[in-house]
Protein backbone atom coordinates (compact mmCIF):
# COMPACT_ATOMS: atom_id res chain seq x y z
CA UNK A 1 0.00 0.00 0.00
CA UNK A 2 1.48 3.68 -0.88
CA UNK A 3 1.81 6.47 1.26
CA UNK A 4 -1.12 7.98 -0.05
CA UNK A 5 -3.44 5.23 0.63
CA UNK A 6 -2.26 4.86 4.30
CA UNK A 7 -2.83 8.63 4.88
CA UNK A 8 -5.97 8.42 3.51
CA UNK A 9 -6.45 5.60 5.61
CA UNK A 10 -5.66 7.21 8.40
CA UNK A 11 -7.53 10.33 7.77
CA UNK A 12 -11.04 8.25 7.51
CA UNK A 13 -10.31 6.73 10.84
CA UNK A 14 -9.59 10.25 12.58
CA UNK A 15 -12.73 11.71 10.97
CA UNK A 16 -14.69 8.75 12.78
CA UNK A 17 -12.76 8.63 16.13
CA UNK A 18 -14.56 8.57 19.41
CA UNK A 19 -11.26 7.62 21.95
CA UNK A 20 -11.74 10.83 23.70
CA UNK A 21 -13.79 13.73 24.81
CA UNK A 22 -13.13 15.82 22.51
CA UNK A 23 -14.89 13.76 20.04
CA UNK A 24 -18.40 14.96 21.65
CA UNK A 25 -18.03 18.64 21.32
CA UNK A 26 -16.13 19.23 18.04
CA UNK A 27 -17.87 20.06 14.37
CA UNK A 28 -15.50 18.57 12.33
CA UNK A 29 -11.48 15.69 13.27
CA UNK A 30 -8.98 17.59 11.47
CA UNK A 31 -6.69 14.85 10.22
CA UNK A 32 -4.44 16.90 8.34
CA UNK A 33 -3.68 17.81 4.78
CA UNK A 34 -1.26 17.94 1.87
CA UNK A 35 1.73 16.44 -0.14
CA UNK A 36 2.04 12.45 0.82
CA UNK A 37 5.29 12.36 -1.12
CA UNK A 38 6.54 16.05 0.71
CA UNK A 39 9.96 15.93 2.75
CA UNK A 40 8.52 18.43 4.84
CA UNK A 41 6.10 18.31 7.37
CA UNK A 42 4.74 21.22 9.88
CA UNK A 43 3.09 20.24 12.90
CA UNK A 44 0.92 22.56 14.81
CA UNK A 45 -0.78 21.94 18.34
CA UNK A 46 -4.28 21.64 17.77
CA UNK A 47 -7.42 22.96 15.33
CA UNK A 48 -8.84 26.58 16.08
CA UNK A 49 -12.49 27.45 15.80
CA UNK A 50 -11.76 27.76 11.47
CA UNK A 51 -10.03 24.57 11.57
CA UNK A 52 -12.93 23.20 13.75
CA UNK A 53 -15.59 24.27 11.35
CA UNK A 54 -13.78 23.42 8.22
CA UNK A 55 -12.19 20.37 8.77
CA UNK A 56 -8.99 21.60 7.56
CA UNK A 57 -5.42 22.79 9.27
CA UNK A 58 -4.60 26.29 9.68
CA UNK A 59 -7.56 28.24 7.77
CA UNK A 60 -7.98 31.03 10.23
CA UNK A 61 -5.61 34.01 10.69
CA UNK A 62 -2.47 31.80 11.54
CA UNK A 63 -3.18 29.89 8.38
CA UNK A 64 -3.22 33.02 6.10
CA UNK A 65 0.56 33.58 7.75
CA UNK A 66 1.52 30.02 7.33
CA UNK A 67 0.99 30.76 3.89
CA UNK A 68 3.03 33.88 3.15
CA UNK A 69 5.64 32.09 5.18
CA UNK A 70 5.76 29.47 2.67
CA UNK A 71 5.58 31.61 0.00
CA UNK A 72 8.42 33.32 1.69
CA UNK A 73 10.62 30.37 1.19
CA UNK A 74 9.01 29.83 -2.83
CA UNK A 75 6.69 27.15 -1.39
CA UNK A 76 2.74 26.51 -1.03
CA UNK A 77 0.51 23.80 0.87
CA UNK A 78 0.97 21.95 -1.95
CA UNK A 79 4.49 21.23 -1.49
CA UNK A 80 3.90 19.94 2.31
CA UNK A 81 1.95 18.26 4.29
CA UNK A 82 -0.04 20.32 7.32
CA UNK A 83 -1.17 18.38 10.50
CA UNK A 84 -1.56 19.16 14.42
CA UNK A 85 -0.58 16.48 17.19
CA UNK A 86 -4.20 16.86 17.88
CA UNK A 87 -7.14 16.64 15.87
CA UNK A 88 -10.07 17.83 17.67
CA UNK A 89 -10.39 21.37 18.69
CA UNK A 90 -10.13 21.32 22.47
CA UNK A 91 -13.62 23.67 23.81
CA UNK A 92 -12.28 27.45 23.35
CA UNK A 93 -8.81 26.83 22.42
CA UNK A 94 -7.99 25.13 26.20
CA UNK A 95 -4.28 23.16 26.24
CA UNK A 96 -4.93 19.40 25.25
CA UNK A 97 -5.13 17.08 28.14
CA UNK A 98 -2.92 14.34 28.85
CA UNK A 99 -5.59 11.18 28.22
CA UNK A 100 -6.65 13.55 25.37
CA UNK A 101 -3.05 13.33 23.80
CA UNK A 102 -2.45 9.96 24.66
CA UNK A 103 -5.46 8.86 23.34
CA UNK A 104 -4.73 11.29 19.35
CA UNK A 105 -0.85 11.25 18.92
CA UNK A 106 -0.51 7.62 17.66
CA UNK A 107 -2.45 9.06 14.83
CA UNK A 108 0.28 11.96 14.38
CA UNK A 109 3.10 9.10 14.61
CA UNK A 110 1.41 6.71 11.68
CA UNK A 111 1.18 10.09 9.44
CA UNK A 112 4.66 10.23 10.20
CA UNK A 113 5.73 6.93 9.07
CA UNK A 114 3.38 6.83 6.14
CA UNK A 115 5.29 9.99 4.60
CA UNK A 116 8.68 9.47 5.47
CA UNK A 117 9.36 13.20 5.66
CA UNK A 118 13.06 14.71 6.29
CA UNK A 119 12.18 17.20 8.14
CA UNK A 120 9.81 17.98 10.80
CA UNK A 121 8.79 21.89 11.19
CA UNK A 122 7.05 21.81 14.77
CA UNK A 123 4.70 24.97 15.44
CA UNK A 124 4.93 26.37 19.37
CA UNK A 125 5.59 24.93 22.41
CA UNK A 126 3.36 21.91 22.20
CA UNK A 127 4.03 20.22 18.95
CA UNK A 128 7.72 20.56 19.95
CA UNK A 129 7.42 18.76 23.24
CA UNK A 130 5.96 15.79 21.38
CA UNK A 131 9.00 15.32 19.53
CA UNK A 132 11.64 16.87 21.98
CA UNK A 133 11.20 16.45 25.88
CA UNK A 134 12.65 18.83 27.98
CA UNK A 135 12.88 21.42 25.55
CA UNK A 136 11.94 25.43 25.51
CA UNK A 137 10.35 27.28 22.56
CA UNK A 138 12.49 30.64 24.03
CA UNK A 139 15.32 29.18 23.81
CA UNK A 140 15.42 26.28 21.36
CA UNK A 141 13.46 27.53 18.36
CA UNK A 142 15.59 28.09 15.09
CA UNK A 143 17.88 25.60 16.26
CA UNK A 144 17.53 22.16 13.54
CA UNK A 145 18.31 18.49 15.79
CA UNK A 146 18.37 15.02 14.45
CA UNK A 147 15.76 12.64 16.59
CA UNK A 148 15.28 9.37 15.35
CA UNK A 149 15.75 9.63 11.38
CA UNK A 150 13.94 12.85 11.04
CA UNK A 151 15.86 16.34 11.45
CA UNK A 152 12.90 18.32 13.63
CA UNK A 153 12.87 22.09 13.56
CA UNK A 154 11.01 24.26 16.03
CA UNK A 155 9.71 27.28 15.49
CA UNK A 156 7.30 29.55 17.04
CA UNK A 157 3.52 28.85 16.26
CA UNK A 158 2.26 31.68 13.71
CA UNK A 159 -0.75 32.64 16.29
CA UNK A 160 1.80 33.66 18.66
CA UNK A 161 3.29 35.81 15.47
CA UNK A 162 -0.12 37.79 15.83
CA UNK A 163 0.51 38.53 19.17
CA UNK A 164 3.78 39.71 18.88
CA UNK A 165 5.71 41.99 16.14
CA UNK A 166 9.18 40.27 18.00
CA UNK A 167 8.06 36.88 17.77
CA UNK A 168 6.91 37.42 14.32
CA UNK A 169 10.35 39.07 13.18
CA UNK A 170 12.12 35.62 14.50
CA UNK A 171 9.60 33.44 12.88
CA UNK A 172 9.91 34.86 9.48
CA UNK A 173 13.99 34.59 9.81
CA UNK A 174 13.44 30.97 11.30
CA UNK A 175 11.41 29.93 8.50
CA UNK A 176 13.57 31.35 5.83
CA UNK A 177 16.37 28.66 7.23
CA UNK A 178 13.95 25.86 6.30
CA UNK A 179 15.48 24.80 2.50
CA UNK A 180 19.39 25.22 3.63
CA UNK A 181 17.97 22.70 6.50
CA UNK A 182 16.44 20.55 3.70
CA UNK A 183 19.45 20.72 1.31
CA UNK A 184 21.94 18.80 4.29
CA UNK A 185 22.62 15.53 5.17
CA UNK A 186 21.13 14.48 8.58
CA UNK A 187 24.72 13.68 9.73
CA UNK A 188 24.85 17.62 9.73
CA UNK A 189 22.55 17.74 12.89
CA UNK A 190 23.25 17.10 16.52
CA UNK A 191 21.78 13.89 17.40
CA UNK A 192 18.88 14.15 20.73
CA UNK A 193 16.64 11.55 21.85
CA UNK A 194 13.05 12.11 21.11
CA UNK A 195 9.64 10.75 19.94
CA UNK A 196 10.59 10.37 16.41
CA UNK A 197 10.94 7.31 15.00
CA UNK A 198 11.34 5.31 10.73
CA UNK A 199 8.94 3.13 10.58
CA UNK A 200 6.82 1.71 7.23
CA UNK A 201 3.20 0.37 7.14
CA UNK A 202 3.46 -2.78 8.96
CA UNK A 203 3.87 -0.55 11.91
CA UNK A 204 1.04 1.48 11.52
CA UNK A 205 -0.54 1.09 15.20
CA UNK A 206 -4.21 2.73 14.48
CA UNK A 207 -5.28 1.50 10.91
Amino acid sequence: MGNEDLLTRISKTVTKCERCRLAKTRIKAVPGVGNPKTKLILIGEAPGMNEDQQGLPFVGRAGQLLNELLASIKMTRSDVWIGNVIKCRPPENREPMVDELRSCVPYLDDQIKAINPMVIVTLGKHAMEHFLKDSKISRDHGVAKLVGNFIVYPIYHPAAALRSDNVKRVLKEDFLKIPSILAKDRKDFKVVGGNAKKGDENQMSLV
